[in-house]
């Protein structure tokens, strides 16, 4: 196993891979430094996942490396989960902790600009200029804006089932009213505290492509199913008194993804206390 293979972050894989390369080609740490204009000391800190690049920075040192810039990623971590989560497919040791995602600055700057100005009225020199990039750049590490939007749909949609799975799978026994209790706390704390891309996930979808649609979509029935299947539980067992359960579970997601469309930090108002308030809300319609 290479030193970038036992990386656990995209920042310190790529930063592993820079060492592995430039190694592999007998380039000492000094003589990268002097041509790429820079102090060893920054180079330092790159491979040892101290520090991040720029975009141009990266594509500068994979010239200098004779590779594709894209190798520098090949391989790299999915960046899909908090600072909390564990490697990429593993559910996040607590579901309720909320850390910085670890996405890389071309989807960051992406995020801000959609946020901003739509998927529509967001232009790929917008988002270079928020990466602080050029767009030749850019395109290096996404071929189109459509790939930059699907990649952050795949990081909402991967956190967001790690984390409403773990919810789930918290409670022991046959109790829908719990499970459907830690669902609902569970997306309402994703929409607060990850509001941004909640923010595109719910008002974007009609801007990806068929192919993509069709994949993201698919992702997000998985939610809506698990909480039919708490919602339909409970009707069974006589727990809701709900005559129409399938329109009260969609009703209840719903309700819960609308959180990112006002949630506001300045009101100094806890996702935790919204949450609490959801739950209230999600077992009232379904008439518990």
């Amino acid at each position: 196993m290479t030193s970038a293979e036992s990386s656990t972050s995209p920042g310190a894989y790529v930063g592993a891979r820079v060492r592995d390369m430039r190694t592999q080609q007998g380039i000492s740490l000094r003589e990268l430094a002097r041509r790429l204009d820079l102090s060893p000391a920054t180079i330092t800190a790159l491979e040892t996942g101290r520090t991040t690049m720029s975009i141009d920075r990266l594509h500068a040192i994979a010239t200098v490396l004779d590779i594709a810039p894209g190798d520098l990623f090949t391989g790299a971590p999915a960046a899909s989960g908090s600072a909390n989560s564990n490697a990429a497919g593993d559910r996040p040791p607590n579901w309720r902790e909320y850390g910085e995602l670890d996405m890389d600055v071309v989807l960051r700057a992406a995020v801000a600009c959609i946020v901003r100005k739509g998927y529509e009225g967001s232009s790929i020199r917008d988002i270079a200029e928020e990466a602080n990039s050029s767009v030749s750049a850019l395109y290096h590490y996404y071929p189109s804006k459509q790939a930059m939007l699907v990649a952050i749909f795949e990081l909402t949609m991967t956190d967001l089932l790690r984390r409403v799975t773990a919810a789930r799978d918290e409670v022991e026994g046959d109790s829908p009213i719990s499970r459907f209790a830690r669902l609902i706390e569970s997306l309402t704390l994703y929409h607060s505290y990850r509001k941004e891309l909640g923010f595109i996930g719910s008002s974007e979808m009609r801007s990806l492509e068929d192919s993509n649609y069709s994949r993201i979509a698919a992702k997000r029935v998985e939610v809506q199913r698990m909480v039919d299947a708490e919602v339909y539980a409970g009707v069974e067992q006589g727990l809701f008194g709900t005559t129409r359960p399938r329109e009260a579970a969609r009703a209840v997601v719903a309700m819960c993804v609308a959180v990112a469309q006002w949630f506001d930090t300045a009101r100094n108002e806890r996702p935790e206390d919204v949450a609490a308030a959801y739950i209230e809300f999600a077992l009232d319609l379904v008439k518990h």
